[in-house]
């Protein structure tokens, strides 16, 4: 199935430099004029097409948002501080940006009447209590990261029932892909990291949890599914599907590198969700919804590709979305 074409549309990506952002920027910015609210705490400029206007400042920055936000017709809200770790030790910071910021975003998108695609997380669901998950589940976050998440889901619900505002929120499960690096880095991206240099592939615990991995592109076509969708004041689960245990992850990442790097178990995160897998059925049937990147595809992508300019990837993305 197609995706719907958004064209001719004045866009504002927040966070629009960072590792989701930034992908969804390049998609977007050959046929709208798409602004970039980032902070660069983490985005990187180079990732970003020239042809974009940037606007560097804090989404907790009301005169910064305004700027970004003036005549929008959708906003896509990616910026976060998406560290679990660094929720824990720092809540009142992380609630600032996760939740209060949040705010600033969905009031300012009310003055532009523009629509809000919102990224979630499948950290709202805390262990789940039925496999695969369902939007339907039971939320118990067990960081403030996963607090803050569903509170600003409920939020951008709530919006569209309360003022009229179209929104959705998107709950992503574990997202990777190119550009995902730094300290906050997911788990294939450091295996990958690991395998290349002949280290030991770490692995917290004993290995046999379970996530759902969906490829960034996939993330970007339910972005845009979002954008277009008249199943607005939604929740949709951003997934494939499908599970992997932790440990059989290690073991594809060295088998696919062809590394001698050994697999090693350290201690478990304290608090480590033992299970997560999405059940993408509404997303499928609401939005259209579904993912195309399997996850050997992926990895076996990201092993043999090299960086790719904005140009590269939009041109591939517009045949990826066919």
């Amino acid at each position: 199935m197609r995706s719907p074409p958004i064209r001719d549309r004045t866009v504002l990506v927040t966070g629009g430099a960072g590792f989701i952002g930034s992908h969804l920027v390049e998609t977007l910015a050959p046929h709208n004029e798409v602004r970039v609210l980032d902070n660069f705490s983490t985005g990187d400029q180079s990732y970003l097409p020239e042809d974009v206007t940037v606007v560097e400042g804090d989404i907790s920055d009301p005169i910064a948002l305004q700027q970004a936000a003036r005549g929008a017709d959708i906003i896509f809200h990616q910026a976060a501080m998406v560290s679990v770790g660094q929720s824990v030790a720092a809540p009142r910071a992380s609630n600032e940006t996760n939740l209060e910021a949040s705010l600033l975003v969905l009031e300012q998108a009310r003055q532009e009447d523009a629509r809000v695609v919102a990224a979630s997380s499948a950290a709202v669901y805390g262990h789940p209590d039925e496999l695969p998950v369902p939007e339907t589940a039971s939320t118990e976050p067990t960081s403030p990261y996963g607090i803050q998440k569903l509170a600003l889901d409920q939020y951008v619900r709530r919006y569209e029932e309360l003022y009229d505002l179209e929104t959705v929120a998107l709950r992503y499960f574990n997202v990777y892909g190119p550009r995902q690096q730094g300290p906050y880095s997911g788990v294939i991206s450091t295996f990958l990291e690991q395998a290349r240099a002949g280290e030991a592939i770490t692995v917290e615990g004993d290995g046999e949890q379970t996530r759902d991995f969906v490829h960034v592109d996939d993330v970007v076509r339910a972005n845009l599914r979002a954008a277009t969708t008249d199943s607005v004041g939604e929740a949709y689960n951003i997934g494939t599907g499908e599970r992997i245990s932790i440990r059989e992850l290690a073991e594809t990442i060295r088998d696919a590198t062809d590394s001698q790097s050994p697999v090693i178990h350290k201690d478990p995160r304290p608090g480590d969700i033992r299970h997560s897998g999405a059940d993408v059925s509404k997303a499928d049937s609401e939005l259209g919804f579904d993912a195309r990147i399997s996850l050997e595809s992926g990895i076996r992508s990201l092993i043999s590709s090299e960086p790719a300019t904005a140009s590269e990837r939009a041109a591939e993305r517009a045949v990826d979305a066919q």
